[in-house]
């Protein structure tokens, strides 16, 4: 026989793609073709390839197998119908071929069909029979059957009995299509001319060839029975639940016969069959009882032949009819027929992660199942087919709420009590780059000390990533901005790997105190994901400075000095030492002490404000030149300082103040320069004494042209006030304008000062160099005067320049 496609039908269920059937007999040789399921669903050799298909059989043997680079099915292994089905009609394998990427399924129906491979066998080679002479014609004597294993047409057809004088052969097809067969007599008994008679049956079924098999019936003729036992009914219906237990009564057979003494007493017996083995009749009650285990889902209805026989050889048949009940002892089998061990975070809802075959052997309710999945996952199962069922995404996958699940599948029947059976599936989530990393902070403030090294390590920003693996691999990145329009990279530098950020260069807080930046964290994802956070650095101050002395103002060649009257009372403004530090905080406190003075009993330096003032009255014993060393000093650690040298000078009027400081100088040059004048002594005496007239006249003349000179030209007057300072005390420190009239002489130590205008204080800047005569000073001039300064202060700068006495 050869195969044929029967139908392909294409269905619109889900994955269930279509169904496809062939026909094929049963012991054909392994290797041999069924038929081209790829051109019969319509599938090309490439998707079978793709989908990496093959079949699925559940829990039964692989007699199949798919060549998917042929798209054929062939015979995997001998195929025995009998053994797959027994009487089971039509007998046919039902598998399933699955494909991945997407996944489908289709379902394969292969009919096997019966060959005449078996010939009909009795279970016994013979059977005897003792048969009264006086049973009458038409007893009947029940046979046993034929057993053909095959079907249909080849299972078995007919029976034969030879030689047929006494005996005629009567053959009864049942309703379940097995054939009863009965000899009947036909032709009285006669033991005088035959006491023992000997009958072949021969049972023949209706293959081709047609094959038979034969047992010997062996009959004694017994004299003087003449009734045979009747049962009461031709045919018994019972029933039994499945699962019962041993001896469970099944029903009772009652036969009687109308012959007394041994003729009368009647025996039951099952005959021989393939459900003799479950059931017992009590050969003397007829009550018939289970000695076996009777299975529902393995055969429904059990048919059992009674015979009862009298002791004189004559017997009668009835029928029993066992229906079996069907209990819920199957619980639900579940098969993975697919299944993904893992699935992307992006993937939509609906999509299929595995698909279950779900086989229960009850009937009816008993069979009927519902799966469930455990609580608070994202998933839901949904029936498909015919208990197929798939399990699907539900909702949207996030890997940072859960890396994996574990689906446990929960099936159970409809019975009463309901059975169950679960699988847990574990999934795992693989991740998509959908998270981009966070900092620790919403930004970021650090300090670092000015002075720093080069490449000191500042601070670190940290940021993480929710993802997994590369997604989550973190880089920062400085983003390009400037600072004072330098780049911020020539400030800081970031390490992408750590986030630590290192100082590129030394800060100088007087410069730049602080200066913002951002950094950028990227992640290592496809396309990459980042944030950024603003990082502001704080330069911190160090006492990198010392105070700077604004006032007074240290002079290279001329002497500064602070004149106080002698009539000064305790508490005295003699001046103010201004100083100023250009660090901040307590760097830049300053404090005023007095180092060194000519009298220390006389004057005191404010601690904080670096006023200096007398500390007693002025007396005349007082000198006239003091000097005062002031050291100011800041607060940091270690502190520094700076020493300014304040000259004062004690006199009540000018021209004992330019005598003192005059002296002073020109003593001072001449213990510098004693051994260059004696010198030059010599050669000067030497040389004056040889040209005194020419000298005496050219005295006159440069005297005549040096006084016009002087007298049409003003002394300068050089007011000076120190830079953003100003007395918060409203004194400050020189209050009144001095206005003076100045006679010099050719020597300036006989020179006089009138007071034109009373005054708390003078400044003399004093040229030591210089000799001559000073002119005086008007009163009208304004130049003192200037609006702008913070101080409502006018202080007089005398700057004589003198000349030379001989001028």
């Amino acid at each position: 026989m050869g195969w044929q496609v029967l139908f392909i039908s294409l269905l619109s269920l889900s994955v269930v793609h279509g169904q496809v059937s062939y026909s094929i007999p049963e012991e054909m040789t392994k290797g041999a073709l069924i038929g081209n399921i790829a051109q019969d669903l319509g599938l090309g050799l490439e998707r079978l390839k793709s989908g990496k298909a093959r079949i699925y059989t559940g829990n039964t043997e692989e007699y199949i197998e798919l060549k998917r680079e042929r798209g054929v099915l062939l015979i995997n292994d001998r195929i025995d119908r009998e053994s797959l089905c027994g009487q089971t009609m039509p007998c046919a394998l039902h598998f399933q071929m699955i494909l991945e990427n997407p996944m489908e399924f289709y379902t394969v129906t292969v009919e096997i069909t019966d060959i005449n491979d078996n010939p009909p066998t009795f279970e016994k080679s013979e059977m005897k029979y003792e048969i009264s002479e006086l049973t009458p014609t038409g007893a009947r004597f029940v046979l046993d059957k034929a057993i053909d294993n095959d079907v249909g047409v080849n299972g078995l057809n007919s029976y034969a009995l030879k030689p047929s004088d006494n005996f005629v052969l009567k053959t009864i097809s049942r309703v379940d299509g097995t054939k009863h067969v009965e000899m009947v007599l036909q032709k009285p008994l006669d033991r005088e001319k035959h006491e023992h008679i000997s009958l072949i049956l021969t049972a023949l079924d209706g293959g081709e060839p047609q094959l038979s098999g034969t047992m010997q019936i062996l009959i004694t003729v017994l004299d003087a029975n003449d009734n045979t036992p009747v049962c009461s009914k031709p045919e018994y219906k019972a029933s039994v639940t499945e699962n019962a237990p041993v001896g469970t009564l099944i029903t009772t057979v009652r036969a009687t016969d109308i012959d007394k003494g041994n003729n009368g007493i009647v025996t039951y017996m099952i005959s021989k069959s393939g459900a003799a083995g479950l059931f017992n009749i009590d050969a003397n009650n007829g009550v018939l009882t289970l000695i076996g285990h009777v299975d529902y889902e393995k055969r429904r209805l059990y048919e059992l032949d009674v015979q009862v026989s009298d002791q004189g050889g004559l017997s009668d048949a009835c029928k029993v009819i066992v229906d079996v009940t069907d209990t819920n002892d199957n619980p639900p089998s579940i098969n993975i027929m697919s299944n993904s061990n893992a699935v992307s975070e992006n993937m939509k809802p609906g999509t299929v992660v595995t698909m279950l075959n779900i086989q229960d052997a009850d009937s009816n309710d008993n069979g009927k199942v519902i799966c469930v999945l455990n609580e608070n996952i994202p998933f839901a199962i949904k029936s498909t087919a015919n208990n197929f069922f798939t399990v699907i995404t539900d909702s949207e996958l996030d890997r940072e709420r859960a890396s994996e699940y574990n689906i446990t599948v929960t099936c159970s029947d409809e019975g009463v009590p309901s059975l169950s059976s679960s699988v847990t599936l574990t999934l795992q989530i693989s991740d998509v780059n959908d998270n981009a990393p966070v900092f620790e902070r919403s930004s970021y403030e650090a300090y670092i000390v000015e002075n720093n090294t080069p490449g000191l390590s500042i601070f670190t920003v940290k940021a993480r990533d929710a993802d997994w693996n590369q997604n989550a691999r973190v880089s920062y990145i400085l983003e390009d901005s400037s600072v004072n329009g330098v780049p911020v990279s020539s400030y800081v530098s970031v390490s992408a790997d750590s986030g630590v950020i290192h100082a590129v260069r030394s800060f100088d807080y007087e410069q730049i105190k602080d200066f913002h930046f951002r950094v950028k964290a990227q992640d290592g994802g496809s396309p990459p994901l980042s944030s950024n956070v603003t990082v502001k650095i704080l330069i911190q101050d160090q006492n990198d400075n010392p105070p700077q002395v604004l006032y007074p103002v240290q002079t290279g060649g001329s002497l500064v000095a602070e004149m106080v009257p002698r009539s000064a009372d305790v508490g005295y403004l003699v001046t103010k030492v201004v100083a100023v530090d250009v660090d901040s905080g307590q760097n830049a406190w300053l404090s005023y002490k007095l180092q060194k003075a000519t009298d220390r009993a006389l004057f005191e330096v404010g601690l904080q404000n670096g006023e200096i003032r007398t500390i007693r009255q002025v007396t005349d014993k007082d000198a006239v030149k003091q000097r005062l060393t002031v050291i100011v000093e800041d607060n940091g650690q270690p502190s520094r300082s700076a020493t300014v040298i304040v000259n004062v000078a004690v006199a009540d009027s000018f021209p004992e103040v330019l005598s003192e400081f005059t002296d002073f100088t020109h003593d001072k040059e001449y213990n510098d320069n004693l051994t260059f004048y004696l010198v030059l002594a010599l050669a000067v005496v030497s040389f004056l004494f040889i040209t005194c007239l020419v000298v005496i006249i050219s005295v006159k003349i440069y005297r005549w042209r040096q006084s016009r000179i002087l007298y049409h030209s003003n002394l300068p007057v050089i007011p000076y006030y120190p830079p953003r300072y100003s007395d918060t005390l409203g004194t400050g420190t020189l209050q009144h304008v001095y206005n003076y009239e100045v006679c010099r002489t050719t020597d300036s130590r006989k020179s006089d000062c009138k007071f034109g205008r009373a005054g708390s204080q003078n400044v003399l800047i004093m040229d030591p160099s210089s000799t001559g005569t000073m002119q005086r000073i008007q009163s009208e001039k304004s130049i003192l005067d200037e609006p702008d300064s913070p101080l409502e202060v006018r202080n007089i700068v005398l700057h004589c320049i003198l000349h030379n006495c001989n001028t």
